[in-house]
């Protein structure tokens, strides 16, 4: 079932022409359980995780392979910020529009004001295709990464690529 925040996404990709597949599924809210799904999903696996720095007036959606550690210590360095933590599931709510579990960049349609910085783990630019929640935690969508970074250009927030 599609609920209005996920065809949003969809409604959003097709006026972008962006071709994707989307794979429905039992609510996920770990990269585990994504492998532990008896379906097969083709493509780059990510890890997103939404952070904010010490003063909370600054906020971070990095996005990196399943299997990359992120060291939050080293990645306020990386970034120039001061130290990082998870940012709580109302400044989720507030900022991507979206719950714990269907964390990503496609939250990042609903950024408005352009407040989320996206870092970006540049490994993954090497990549045919790549992995997303659609703004729900019970469907995943596969893109190419060619045009997911069109997306990330389309929407405008301000992007890093860090070498993890």
């Amino acid at each position: 079932m599609k609920v209005e925040q996920e065809q949003t996404v969809y409604d959003i990709l097709d006026q972008l022409n962006i071709s994707y597949t989307r794979y429905e599924h039992v609510p996920v809210f770990t990269v585990e359980e994504i492998r532990n799904l008896d379906t097969f999903i083709p493509g780059e696996h990510c890890k997103n995780l939404f952070l904010r720095n010490r003063k909370g007036d600054q906020h971070f959606l990095v996005i990196v392979s399943e299997a990359r550690y992120v060291d939050l210590k080293r990645l306020s360095q990386l970034i120039d910020s001061t130290s990082l933590s998870l940012a709580s599931s109302d400044r989720l709510n507030k900022h991507l529009n979206v719950n714990p579990g269907a964390v990503g960049p496609l939250g990042l349609i609903n950024d408005m004001n352009k407040h989320v910085h996206v870092v970006l783990d540049s490994d993954l630019l090497d990549k045919d295709t790549i992995n997303f929640h659609p703004n729900v935690n019970t469907a995943t969508i596969n893109l190419s990464v060619r045009d997911f970074r069109r997306l990330l250009v389309w929407t405008n927030n301000p992007t890093s690529y860090v070498k993890f």
